[in-house]
Formats: structure tokens, sequence, C-alpha cells
């Protein structure tokens, strides 16, 4: 990551491009480096602009968010991927957390959490709590429920001891620090084993991590 956090705003509405444009060149550590005005736009705007983080509106005529973060997260050199949407309990969301966004903002946001938001998924850090992440699971209908809570406890299976422990402390929302001292290991051996999950499970971060362990009932 570059010492300026750069984003590039993907929304059809021009009013919350220019919004939320303002209000992050507010920071003096975040940079907008770019507008897109629909998901089909965006591969093309990150190829040219090279974005830390994408805040990414869910719901646009054409391509929409979710579509576009999954093309996204499939890159070798994928950004950060933030969701923006009008709902907490929206399926697109949870969807969106599925194929690799690192977290979701709800529009009306106070502006100081949006830029603590950025910071955060900048610096690798999810922005899911354990709580919104049972409301969401708890509030989408899943007709596929079984089949999934299936799959992923047989993914959990796949992990050793050790690194199930790690998989479970994530998805009730602990830090590497705190995982550290509740698993007395070292925070460097944390992230070996957080590592070692994203590697064998396939995943490409910890709110994927949490999904699984809260799909599987063990968070």
């Amino acid at each position: 990551m570059s010492e300026q956090v750069r984003v590039l705003v993907v929304d059809d509405d021009a009013l919350v491009r220019a919004g939320l444009s303002m209000l992050l060149t507010g920071a003096d550590d975040i940079e907008i480096v770019g507008e897109a005005s629909n998901g089909s736009e965006v591969e093309q705007a990150v190829a040219e602009h090279r974005p830390d983080v994408v805040l990414m509106d869910i719901r646009m005529p054409g391509m929409d968010g979710l579509a576009a973060t999954e093309l996204l997260r499939a890159r070798d050199d994928a950004p950060e991927v933030i969701v923006l949407t009008t709902f907490e309990a929206d399926e697109y969301v949870l969807r969106a957390l599925r194929a690799g966004a690192s977290g979701f903002l709800v529009k009306d946001t106070p502006p100081a959490e949006i830029v603590r938001g950025v910071r955060a998924v900048a610096a690798g850090e999810p922005m899911l709590s354990p709580t919104i992440t049972r409301r969401l699971i708890g509030h989408v209908t899943d007709s596929e429920g079984g089949e999934r809570q299936r799959h992923a406890r047989e993914q959990l299976e796949r992990l050793t001891e050790r690194e199930r422990e790690v998989a479970v402390a994530i998805g009730q929302g602990k830090s590497n620090a705190e995982i550290s001292r509740e698993l007395y290991m070292s925070v460097a051996t944390v992230k070996a084993h957080v590592s070692r999950v994203l590697e064998k499970l396939q995943l490409n971060n910890r709110v994927q991590i949490a999904l699984l362990t809260h799909d599987a009932g063990e968070a």
C-alpha cells in the first residue's frame, strides 16, 4: 500500500460520488484517484488508477456492485472493496462479502466512520463485527442454508486443530493480539496460522473466514 490510501468511488448517483469524494479528500492520508458510475467501468478504472480501496455501490443499473466485486477480487492485484448499501440486512451485501469484499458501509454512515473504515480496510483489518455478521446471516433467508453449513463444516475439517481455533476466534471478531493472548502464541504465529487458513481454504480475507465459521455454526 502507498503512503496515502488511494480510493476509487463507484456509484451511479453523481451526488453520492461527489459527497464521498469531498468528505474523503478532507483526510490528509486519503486520495481520491478516480470515479466510476457503473460496475462495467470498474475493471478499467482499477487498471488505470490502481486504487488500494474501492468504495462500491451495491445496486447499480447494468453491472451491479456484486458482479463488479467478484470480477475485482479475481484479479491477482485486487484492491480491497467496501460495499455501499442503503440497507444493512441486504442479500446483495452478504453475497458481496462472500465474494471477497472486506466490509460494508450504510450510505448514511457518519463521515468520520467512513474515513475510519477506509483506513481500516486499507490496513488489512475487516470491518465486520460479530454482531453485524450474525444479524446479516440471520436476516437473509438462504434456501441453501443446510448445504452451506455442511460445506462450511467440511472446509473447517481440513484445518489442523490450532488453525481451526484461530479461524473460530476470527469469527468471534478477535484481533491477532487478542488471539495471541487467548491461545498462548506469538502474534507472528497467529499471522502464520491465518495465512495458512486462507491458503488451505482458498479464501482471500478475514471476513470470509468469519463468514465460514458462522455458516458452520462455530462462531
